[in-house]
């Protein structure tokens, strides 16, 4: 029998797994071969030889089986694959105000935390294991308690975070009842192999094949198999070691502690109990990665940089990220005056945040906040609005393209969250790292600089027409504004505009914006903003080309500071070249930052928007700011060497 792959990342993990629980539940022997690369054929009842076969969409499958269930194993099997493996979760129902709830607690939304160390980064001590008696009893019960913490945490994910990330652990699951790495785990025992040494050698070398696969996808699935072993080696060396800690198990660290951790993904990031923990330290620098930015949108207190400064599970840790220190047996004393000091500070920001921004020599500044859901929304205390609806977020978990209708009734959600007031809508932004499910992409040598944003619907413009027309309709009953990303030339703004036209905007008075994320548009935004209503600056993409140096790379990713003079001289070019008329705003996450929005507000710049829980913060902060006398202040950063200098200067002075 032979069978296609439709899923986007072909037989990855998640589908894999789906194939090899339905093929055990057969008293059959069912392998398969990929017809396209000639690899195989492999046991369809283990994930690890399933996963590696690295079959990738649009790739043929031969199925062969045999044995009492033969013939019901292929037809349960061909039916799976019509059903794409069951890889595509439900259609989400579009979000309302009825589904949303009310403000979340999040974080503590402080730049400071004083708390233990939970050091999630450190490999499982393995010096004082003691051989027993039965090894492979030992291993036996180390994978059922693995298991068992497995599904724990699965159902949590599923109640807290959703069920797309909850089958993550699904696929893990299947890794410890994987047949194949069991036999050579059990053999290795035989051999005379400690459980622990058995079950390091079996995932190292199945992490090494993921490592070794040709889809970027598939290949960070080897963080998925060392997950899984060191789970493992924790449950084997309880009782005889301090077990390494799972930052996503919420049950598997103190209340109040610090997660120290050596870089920090989205995943971590949104699924940490924001609740639990009082803080989290980033050994590797930089400030735009993803997972920083959700961190930071839930209000979790977060440092980064903190480099390989030696830190033991339990001991007494603290940071202040206003000046980047993290100390090892700090003064409690003073951490604790310090979070008082910033949670009166925050208290009397929320008592205000209702309040417009009114700078010292009464300017008003727009606070607005970046949102990603109707819930982003719903916490978005004091914004002014939102500066950026991110479209490919609120539909990123969608396998077929949502209609205008479906697109219309989420926009009018955020809307009505955020109490009719402004919001600016950017149209599909993916690319990058950021696919869209109901758009493939081929795959790029360079992503991060090739299609993305507007390029990629010159290719499918339907898609962007849809959208525009969603965001019309939506326009009639609210305030809407519509910007386009990922502009670098005058004619991208033509053809951009040439779609919108055709919808017929003239009678529902949207204002069109672009997003300033390419040097190239920042240095000619004088002509590529010419008829435009405002034009809204990306920092983090911005400061990423500016610097070559991709955020999520933890080698590079302290070069990708905002606050680097040269990002900061871009800034102020378009701020000083855009026509009469246009308004300049910043929505990249150098304006969450209260110190850095002041120092953008004294360049020019008309409106702000932050990650929700800043936006009071921000706001309070420009209350305090005398933008004539900050003006100086903002010229003299131009000038300087560095973003340290930058950093140490507004400090000091504004």
């Amino acid at each position: 029998m032979e069978i296609a792959v439709s899923n986007e990342h072909g037989l990855h993990a998640r589908p894999a797994a789906k194939l090899v629980a339905l093929v055990n539940g057969f008293d059959a022997a069912v392998t398969l071969t990929d017809l396209d690369t000639g690899r195989g054929p492999v046991d369809a009842g283990s994930l690890s030889m399933v996963a590696t076969l690295n079959v990738q969409q649009g790739h043929r499958l031969r199925v062969g089986a045999s044995g009492p269930d033969a013939d019901a194993a292929l037809q349960a099997i061909s039916a799976l694959a019509d059903r794409a493996f069951d890889d595509a979760p439900a259609q989400p129902v579009a979000e309302t105000e009825s589904q949303t709830t009310p403000p979340s607690a999040g974080g503590s939304g402080l730049d400071v935390a004083i708390g233990p160390a939970v050091v999630v980064d450190a490999s499982v001590d393995l010096s004082s294991y003691v051989r027993s008696a039965d090894e492979q009893k030992r291993s036996d019960e180390a994978r059922a308690a693995a298991s068992a913490g497995l599904a724990r945490l699965r159902d949590d994910t599923a109640q807290r975070v959703g069920a797309a990330e909850a089958a993550i652990f699904e696929a893990q699951l299947s890794l410890l009842d994987d047949p194949t790495q069991l036999k050579l785990i059990s053999q290795a025992i035989t051999d005379g192999s400690s459980a622990p040494d058995a079950w390091h050698n079996a995932f190292d070398e199945l992490a090494t094949t993921f490592e070794g696969l040709d889809d970027a996808y598939q290949r960070e699935r080897a963080q998925d198999v060392r997950s899984v072993r060191d789970r493992v080696l924790r449950a084997l060396t309880r009782g005889t070691a301090v077990p390494a800690v799972d930052p996503l198990d919420v049950a598997g660290y103190p209340e109040g502690g610090i997660l120290v951790v050596p870089e920090l993904d989205a995943a971590t990031a949104a699924g940490v109990d924001a609740g639990r923990v009082a803080g989290i330290a980033v050994r590797a620098a930089g400030t735009t990665g993803h997972g920083v930015i959700v961190a930071r949108s839930r209000g979790i207190p977060l440092v980064t940089g903190i480099g390989d400064v030696a830190v033991a599970d339990g001991v007494l840790v603290g940071f202040d990220a206003r000046d980047g220190s993290f100390v090892v047996q700090p003064d409690e004393a003073a951490f604790r005056a310090a979070i008082g000091t910033r949670t009166a500070e925050r208290a009397a920001a929320l008592a205000d945040a209702d309040q417009p921004a009114v700078t010292v020599d009464g300017q008003t500044i727009a606070v607005l906040a970046n949102v990603g859901s109707v819930q982003d929304a719903v916490d978005a205390r004091g914004a002014d609005g939102s500066g950026l609806v991110r479209t490919e977020v609120l539909f990123g978990n969608w396998r077929q393209p949502p209609t205008v209708e479906e697109q219309a009734q989420v926009f009018r959600a955020v809307a009505g969250a955020l109490g009719g007031k402004p919001i600016t809508i950017r149209t599909w932004d993916i690319g990058g790292d950021k696919p869209l499910p109901f758009l493939p992409q081929e795959r790029e040598a360079n992503p991060f600089l090739g299609e993305r944003g507007i390029r990629v619907f010159r290719r499918r413009p339907e898609l962007l027409r849809d959208q525009l027309k969603a965001i019309c309709q939506v326009a009639t009953e609210t305030q809407v504004q519509v910007m386009f990303p990922m502009v670098t030339t005058a004619e991208e703004v033509a053809w951009a505009l040439e779609q919108l036209g055709a919808i017929g905007t003239h009678s529902w008075g949207v204002k069109v914006g672009i997003m300033v994320e390419v040097p190239a548009a920042a240095l000619r935004i004088a002509s590529l903003a010419d008829g435009l209503d405002f034009v809204s600056i990306g920092t983090n993409d911005l400061t990423q080309y500016t610097t070559a140096s991709d955020r999520g790379n933890t080698n590079v990713a302290a070069l990708a500071d905002a606050l680097d003079p040269a990002v900061l001289q871009l800034i102020d070019r378009v701020v000083r070249g855009v026509p009469a008329g246009v308004e300049v705003a910043v929505c990249g996450d150098l304006a969450s930052d209260p110190d850095a929005a002041a120092l953008l507000a004294a360049l020019g710049v008309h409106e702000l928007s932050a990650v929700g829980p800043q936006v009071p913060l921000v706001k309070a902060r420009l209350r305090q700011t005398d933008l004539t006398a900050a003006a100086a202040v903002a010229a003299k950063a131009l000038s300087l060497p560095s973003a340290a200098d930058v950093r140490a200067l507004l400090q000091a002075e504004l």
